[in-house]
C-alpha cells in the first residue's frame, strides 16, 4: 500500500507495529535515514537495539545469503516487545528475499523495515511493497517539512509558544537548509529557550541559525528558470559568501537548461522527454522541470544555451571583466528571457 506525504507523516510518528513491513525510498539519503530513525525508534523504543530486538542487515548481504532475512524476522527476541529488521539501501537484488520474507510473515515475527534509493514506479521492491495489503511503501522527495512536521519538532524541543511571525522564520529556514541541518537548529532553539517561559521570537531563531545559510545550486536553477529575477542578487551573495565559483555556477545552469532543451526536443512533448531523462526524475522535482520547459519552449531554450556558452568562454578567457558580477548579469538576462 503507498501512503501520501500526508499519511507518511503521521504514521512514521505512530507506526502498526502489526505491520509486516515499511518501505521507504528517496534520491536524498539524509531525508530517507531520518524518516527510518523516527519510525523505528517509535517502533522498538529508547533501548530497542540494546535489547537486541533490532537486527541490521546490508541490503547488499542479500544477494550472496537471502535466508539471513527470513531467519532475522523468524527469530525469537530475549526481551519483550516489538522487534524489527532493518535491511538498509536494499537493490533489486534483494527481491527475492523479501518477496520470500513478506509471504511468509506470520503475527509475531518481526517487521521488516526497508530502505532505497529513488526507485522507479517499475521496480519490483517498489511494487513488492505497494501491492501487499500489510505492507507500506513512501516515496521521500526533496520538499522541505510541512506545518505539521515542524509543529511536530517543535513539540519534541519542548517550543510551544511560538507566534506566528516566528513560525514563518522557522517556515523559511526550513526551505534553505538541508533536514539534518534544520534539525539541529530545533535542538539548539529548544535548549536555548530552557527554562525560558516567554514565546519564540525571530532574535531568538537568528541567535542559533547558521551564520551563513547553505544556498543549494538548485535553488538558483529555479530561480532563473521561473523568472524569479529579484531573487537572483540576494541568492548570489550567499553563493559567493560559500565559495561557489562563477564557473561552476555556469556549468550547473548550462546542465540544467540542457536537460530542458532535452525535454523540450522530445516528439512526445516535455513532459515524455523528463520522463527519459537518464538518472530519472521523480516526484515534485520532476513535475516543476515539466514545467519549465513547457514555459520556456524550444527557441528560447536554444538562445539560453547560446549565451551561457558565451558566458562560459568569457570566464574562461583572459577577460577583466568580473566574473561573479559577469555570472550575475547572465542570470538575469535569462530571467528576464523567460518573461517574455
Amino acid at each position: 500500500m503507498k501512503l501520501s506525504a500526508r499519511e507518511a507523516t503521521r504514521y512514521f510518528a505512530q507506526p502498526d507495529p502489526g505491520k509486516t513491513g515499511l518501505l521507504i525510498y528517496g534520491q536524498d539519503a539524509m531525508r530517507v535515514a531520518l524518516k527510518r530513525q523516527q519510525v523505528i525508534a517509535a517502533l522498538v523504543g529508547p533501548k530497542g537495539e540494546e535489547e537486541m530486538r533490532l537486527t541490521r542487515i546490508n541490503g547488499a548481504e542479500l544477494r550472496k545469503d537471502p535466508a539471513q532475512l527470513s531467519d532475522a524476522v523468524k527469530a525469537v527476541g530475549f526481551f519483550p516487545g516489538a522487534r524489527v529488521v532493518f535491511v538498509e539501501e536494499a537493490t533489486e537484488f534483494a527481491f527475492p528475499a523479501l518477496q520470500t520474507t513478506l509471504d511468509d510473515w506470520q503475527p509475531g515475527d518481526a517487521q521488516v523495515v526497508v530502505t532505497a534509493k529513488a526507485l522507479k514506479a517499475t521496480s519490483k521492491i517498489r511494487k513488492l511493497f505497494e501491492g501487499h495489503n500489510n505492507c507500506f511503501a513512501v516515496g521521500i522527495y526533496d520538499d522541505p517539512p510541512g506545518r505539521d512536521e515542524i509543529e511536530d519538532m517543535l513539540k519534541k524541543a519542548g517550543l510551544t509558544d511560538v507566534p506566528q511571525d516566528a513560525f514563518g522564520v522557522i517556515e523559511d529556514l526550513s526551505r534553505s537548509l538541508d533536514p539534518g541541518d534544520f534539525g539541529q537548529v530545533i535542538e539548539k532553539l529548544g535548549l536555548y529557550k530552557f527554562r525560558d517561559n516567554s514565546p519564540v521570537t525571530a532574535e531568538d531563531i537568528d541567535a542559533v541559525a547558521p551564520t551563513s545559510t547553505e544556498a543549494a545550486l538548485d535553488d538558483m536553477l529555479n530561480i532563473v528558470a521561473e523568472a524569479r529575477t529579484a531573487e537572483i542578487g540576494p541568492l548570489m551573495a550567499r553563493l559567493r559568501s560559500q565559495g561557489v565559483l562563477p564557473v561552476t555556477l555556469c556549468i550547473g545552469t548550462m546542465r540544467h537548461f540542457r536537460t530542458l532543451h532535452a525535454a523540450a526536443s522530445d516528439p512526445g512533448g516535455p513532459s515524455q522527454g523528463i520522463s527519459r531523462l537518464r538518472p530519472p526524475v521523480f516526484g515534485p522535482r520532476r513535475d516543476r522541470m515539466t514545467r519549465q520547459a513547457n514555459t520556456w519552449g524550444l527557441r528560447r531554450l536554444e538562445q539560453a544555451l547560446q549565451m551561457l556558452t558565451e558566458t562560459d568562454l568569457q570566464l574562461r578567457s583572459a577577460s577583466t571583466a568580473p566574473a561573479n558580477a559577469a555570472m550575475e548579469r547572465t542570470l538575469i538576462r535569462l530571467s528576464m528571457l523567460a518573461r517574455r
